[in-house]
């Protein structure tokens, strides 16, 4: 059994300050080519509970962005023809379910730790919703999803439905990660699972989540991310980069986006590695927090 590599990495410090090795799954057969979510996910509810909210945890207005939001959508990511966008959302929601049952235990660690963070969430890629099962139904909580793809919004509400939400208390926005449709120190937390993988910028798209972010506020992630240098799987990916990168609205294999996070500048991040069975192509996975 191979182990799962866990790096802590405290701003206060000089860097890594703790390496904790815990068991990492084999990985035997690779995913569909349209498994990279690269951002989507699900949202809604029930009733009319916003009158009865206080102030404080009515979801920020989707506003100010140093750019534009509805203009660096159309520059990093047009909307495609709806033919397209509506296959692509169709197949996330279909086609996902075993990486979905075998990520599951890995979200659960991730997302327990939203209890705590706060009433206002903004998910970023939140597509057919497949994590709002995890914090959905936490009390008053507000939920702000983006996702450039305006297909996902019928499935996103439907997640949230079967979440609890009530559907005041969502909200969904076409945009991306590069300007992100919220307040300056708006959000306890921003959630982000298999984004990074096609976003354009990916500094950019960190940096916005950390303006959006409340001091001491989290970000939750998983992202797969490229295998390590000179390995086969690192060879195959870098082969099948192109092609998946065109049927996969934009999906990277070969981003090193572990490297990325650890030098965003958080004040302390806890970093895992794993590999999946029903995401060979896609492995090895990052999985863990930030705080800003």
């Amino acid at each position: 059994m191979q182990q799962q590599q866990q790096r802590l990495v405290g701003r206060t410090g000089s860097g890594p300050t703790s390496l904790t090795p815990k068991p990492r799954r084999l990985c035997a057969f690779a995913a569909l080519p349209r498994l990279c979510r690269c951002g989507r996910r699900r949202l809604i509810g029930s009733a009319s509970s916003a009158a009865l909210l206080l102030p404080a945890l009515a979801l920020p207005s989707p506003a100010a962005s140093p750019v534009d939001p509805d203009a660096m959508l159309e520059r990093v990511h047009p909307a495609r023809p709806d033919w397209y966008e509506k296959f692509y959302a169709l197949a996330m929601d279909k086609f996902t379910k075993p990486y979905e049952a075998e990520i599951a235990e890995y979200k659960s660690k991730i997302f327990s730790q939203l209890m705590a963070a706060g009433k206002n969430v903004l998910e970023l890629g939140i597509g057919t919703g497949p994590n709002l099962k995890y914090y959905a139904s936490a009390d008053g909580v507000n939920i702000l999803g983006v996702d450039p793809n305006k297909q996902m919004e019928e499935y996103a509400r439907g997640a949230a439905v079967s979440a609890g939400l009530p559907p005041s208390n969502f909200t969904f926005r076409r945009g991306v990660g590069e300007a992100l449709p919220a307040e300056d120190n708006s959000m306890d937390a921003v959630v982000g699972t298999l984004v990074l993988c096609s976003v354009n910028d990916v500094d950019m798209v960190l940096r916005e989540i950390k303006r959006v972010l409340k001091p001491g506020g989290l970000y939750i992630f998983i992202e797969h991310v490229a295998a390590p240098d000179g390995s086969f799987l690192r060879f195959v990916q870098g082969a099948l980069n192109p092609l998946q990168e065109f049927v996969s609205d934009g999906c990277h294999l070969t981003r090193k986006t572990g490297e990325i996070l650890e030098g965003a500048g958080f004040s302390n991040l806890s970093l895992s590695y794993t590999r999946l069975s029903t995401a060979y192509i896609l492995s090895p996975h990052v999985y863990g927090v930030a705080r800003k």
